[in-house]
Parts: C-alpha cells; structure tokens; sequence
C-alpha cells in the first residue's frame, strides 16, 4: 500500500469572532486568506458551523473571500448538508464559484449537529423523516449538472427575456470540485461510486484496526479502487498542526494534553 504524495497545501479555518465583535473576526479571516494566498498556499478553506463562532454560510463567505484572492482555491470543509436546501445551496455555490473565476471547492458532510435544537427552525414540518444523508447530497449534485427543468418547451419569461429554466448561473465545472468528508468504508465508497472528492480527517473508524494510520491508508486504498478510472478524482488529508511559536509554557502544557486525549 503507497503512501500519498502532497501535491496541494491549504489550510482550514472556523473563522472564529468574539461574540460582541464577529466583524473583527470574520475579517481577520479574510486576511489570513489573503495573507495564505501571498506566501504561496494553494488552497484556503473554511468549516461551516451552525451556532458557534464561526463561519456560519460558507458560499456567502468564499464569496467574499473571492473577491479578495486572485489565485487561491476557495475549500469547505465541510457543509454538513441536513440544514440545506439542495436547490438553493445548489444555486449559492454556483454563485459563488462563479464570482471566484471556478475556484470553489465544494465539500459535504451528512448529518445535522445541534438537531434537537435547529431541526425545527430550519424546517416546516417533521423533518425527521426526511434524508439528511447521501441522498441529500446527491441531489445538491444533481442540480449543479443545470439539467432543463420541465419539457423541451417549457420556457419561463422574465423582462428582456425567455429561456429555458434551470439552475442560474450554470456552472458545470463546479462539478469536479465537489468533495466528500467520510470516515468509514461505506462513505468511502459512496463517495467514489458518484465521482466525488475525498476529504479524509482525523477521525476514522477502523474497521478492523485500531491503529490511525493503518485504518486511514485502507479507506484511501478503498476509495482509489473504486472511483472511476475515467476522472481524476483527488484527495485531501487534513491534519490539526499547532504552533508553539509564540506559545507560553501553560498554552504548551495544555494542547500537548489535548493532543493526548485524541
């Protein structure tokens, strides 16, 4: 079993902001991505986070953070997808990869944290029935594709206009840079049996191992052997790097016990 090369470093951020002060944060966020861009990362990415404090939109952020970077690929990792609205995440994240010049990089988690506290603000209705798993996601994917809606003469009319429906703006190269979070042989799979990206963190399940590195490079060999052969599907590996820089002997002390703890 080889082990991976690294072709593309980027980093990835919550975005943190104080409570009182979220501007501060959030634009210091921005710099960092700026700053990432200067001294030659490849990619700049973002957690997306319902009720803390932190990067709460993804494609609204990436969309700012478009507008302040030329060069650099614009990530999340991830968008978990229960609270989301296919069709309209479908239509942000076009937006967005549009207005950054097709440098979005579009990643998904299924699930929905904090449930028993957001399920019924986000949704009409009992949403506990609903799929809030790959179903979900796939149907994100699928409008992204821009298939015409209604039949070969359904037009709709707006001023100056008439056109076939579909998702606006269409965007298909945004096609090949949706990625999937899995952690387990079956998410491995789903992902590479419908042509999406990997993103691989620090939590894994072992399957047969409890030894992290071990587990990590099967769910890797898994999911080369699956994915199609006919795209040239990519892979990221995430992994928590703290600097001790600047770091007093308490700060030290204290993430080396965290680090133990994992």
């Amino acid at each position: 079993m080889s082990i991976p090369s690294i072709t593309s470093l980027a980093f990835l951020t919550p975005g943190n902001f104080a409570d009182d002060d979220p501007y501060t944060g959030l634009e210091e966020t921005l710099q960092l991505f700026e700053y990432g861009e200067r001294i030659g990362f490849d990619g700049a990415w973002v957690r997306q986070r319902h009720l803390e404090h932190g990067v709460g939109s993804a494609a609204v952020f990436l969309a700012a953070a478009g507008q302040r970077t030329e060069r650099v690929e614009l990530g999340t990792a991830v968008i978990p997808i229960g609270y989301e609205s296919p069709f309209r995440l479908a239509e942000d994240l076009a937006l967005a990869d549009v207005l950054s010049r097709g440098r979005l990089q579009a990643g998904f988690s299924t699930g929905m944290p904090h449930a028993e506290l957001l399920g019924d603000l986000v949704y009409d209705g009992d949403w506990r029935g609903f799929d809030l798993s790959y179903g979900r996601i796939a149907r994100v994917v699928d409008n992204l594709r821009g298939d015409y809606l209604g039949g070969p003469d359904t037009v709709i009319q707006s001023p100056g206009n008439t056109q076939r429906p579909r998702l606006q703006p269409h965007d298909p190269g945004l096609l090949d840079r949706v990625w999937y979070g899995g952690g387990s042989l079956r998410s491995i799979r789903w992902a590479a049996e419908h042509g999406l990206n990997l993103l691989s963190g620090n939590i894994v399940t072992g399957e047969g191992t409890d030894d992290f590195t071990t587990a990590q490079l099967t769910l890797l060999s898994e999911y080369r052997r699956t994915v199609s052969a006919a795209r040239p599907a990519r892979v990221a590996l995430g992994r928590v790097i703290v600097p001790f820089d600047s770091a007093d002997a308490g700060t030290r002390a204290r993430y080396r016990e965290y680090a133990a703890a994992r």
